[in-house]
């Protein structure tokens, strides 16, 4: 009898251990791979207007990463991190079709986000009238012999991550992080004595999304992480991810083996305040892996359901036209980066196109089970899109990332064109963009996250 017993206990304890926890029940599978993408040679670096020759050193190395998940269904998506301060579509679209034809990857499956990291090179013609325009002929053939070599490896990283493909655990969360400051509402030199005084102005999004995969046998293998802040943390001339960087290391140092993927939210008009040391760039990079230590150690719900994708281009209307004689008037401007674009949409008329009127603008919207949503936006998006779209969809499941898929420009909302300034209006030059946007932006871009939001599945 006692024999027996101890039979049939074992074999409820063999059950016992056996049965699927919630997240493996759903039957995911996770692949993640990372390449190295610091340039081997001094270029030209990408985001500030002010440097004046090539890079000459070395704080932290640049990363493409990938993070493919798989559900029961076979469905895919992959997302590609780049510590770059953005892609245009000229290298956008041939990265998705070579995935498409290599990988059955279909362009709503693939998300292509940046970092916006200004320590790293000018990549093809994206800020062209403020970088590619500018410098002389040897640094153009860096620059495109870089964008093409960085077309490669990121194709390479979505195979390895694919390859990589294995059962897994999926959870996901949310932590704090509150180094971001609105930089239109509060002067830097300020900074210090408001947040000490708890004065501190203007929309923010301190929300620090993390989505967690894990073996089977419970080892980490890979977070995702967002953060809507500008890495303009540091403006030398050494290759560095800046603090997106300092805080992925940080998380694989902690996690021996894991993949640390860096999303970049709607910070297009939020700053890392106080900056311009390597000191802080390290500071807000571990302030960052905090928060998601601390999300880490919270409630994480499991990731269920199936996954869905939707992707949209829609026709964003500029504020006006120029004509051929102000294009020819600016021409002439004092103003390097006026007369860059000018001399651009001078040659397109030669050759007999036109000046554009509208800009075809990528919307992205994926369902990760049944609960949780990434909208994916491209551009410099300020936060008002981050706080109206997680209103509209659920702040408690809702991410936003920017400068994903094409960087193209700052992205404004209808209270920031309206008020102008950098974001507003200003920055459109550098971006090579004839005007400021139609005061329809904003609806234009909210009405189509809602239309290409999938159903669940």
């Amino acid at each position: 009898m006692l024999r027996r017993s101890f039979s049939l206990g074992c074999c409820l304890l063999l059950g016992l251990v056996a049965l699927p926890c919630p997240a493996m029940a759903e039957g995911w599978k996770a692949g993640a791979a990372k390449q190295k993408i610091t340039p081997p040679e001094p270029m030209w670096m990408a985001g500030y207007g002010s440097r004046n020759h090539a890079s000459t050193g070395f704080l932290n190395d640049l990363w493409a990463k990938a993070l493919v998940l798989e559900d029961a269904k076979g469905a895919r998506v992959a997302i590609v991190t780049l510590d770059l301060v953005g892609i245009g579509r000229d290298l956008a679209d041939p990265i998705c079709d070579q995935l498409q034809k290599k990988f059955d990857l279909n362009r709503s499956n693939v998300a292509l986000c940046c970092s916006h990291t200004h320590s790293g090179p000018v990549v093809g013609r994206n800020l062209r009238t403020l970088h590619y325009d500018l410098v002389d002929a040897r640094q153009q053939k860096l620059i495109d012999r870089y964008a093409e070599h960085l077309r490669e490896m990121i194709v390479d990283v979505v195979g390895r991550a694919i390859d990589a493909l294995a059962p897994s655990q999926i959870s996901w969360g949310q932590g704090t992080a509150t180094f971001a400051v609105n930089r239109r509402n509060n002067k830097e030199p300020d900074v210090p004595r408001l947040r000490a005084e708890g004065q501190l102005a203007g929309p923010v999004d301190h929300d620090v999304p993390v989505l967690k995969v894990t073996d089977l046998g419970r080892k980490t293998t890979a977070l995702l992480i967002g953060y809507a802040c500008h890495a303009t943390v540091l403006d030398g001339y050494d290759w560095s991810s800046d603090y997106p960087g300092f805080a992925q290391s940080e998380l694989e140092q902690q996690n021996p083996g894991c993949t640390a993927l860096f999303f970049a939210g709607c910070g297009a008009d939020q700053n890392p305040l106080p900056r311009r040391r390597v000191e802080l760039a390290r500071q807000y990079g571990h302030d960052l892996a905090a928060a998601v230590g601390a999300a880490l150690k919270s409630q994480m719900k499991p990731l269920a359901g199936n996954l869905a994708a939707g992707f949209t281009e829609i026709p964003l209307d500029l504020a006006k036209v120029p004509t051929k004689e102000e294009i020819e008037q600016d021409t002439k401007s004092a103003d390097r980066y006026v007369a860059a674009r000018a001399r651009l949409y001078h040659d397109r008329l030669s050759a007999g196109q036109t000046v554009p009127a509208t800009y075809s603008y990528p919307v992205q919207v994926w369902r990760l089970g049944s609960e949780l949503v990434l909208v994916t936006l491209g551009g410099e998006v300020v936060v008002d899109y981050a706080l109206r779209i997680k209103q509209d969809m659920g702040p408690a499941n809702t991410w936003v990332a920017g400068y994903a898929n094409d960087v193209m420009a700052y992205i404004p909302s209808r209270r920031v064109l309206t008020e102008g300034g950098y974001e507003g209006g200003g920055a459109m030059v550098y971006y090579s963009l004839p005007s400021p946007w139609a005061p329809t932006i904003e609806k234009t871009i909210l009405d189509a996250v809602r239309t290409t939001t999938p159903p669940v599945r």
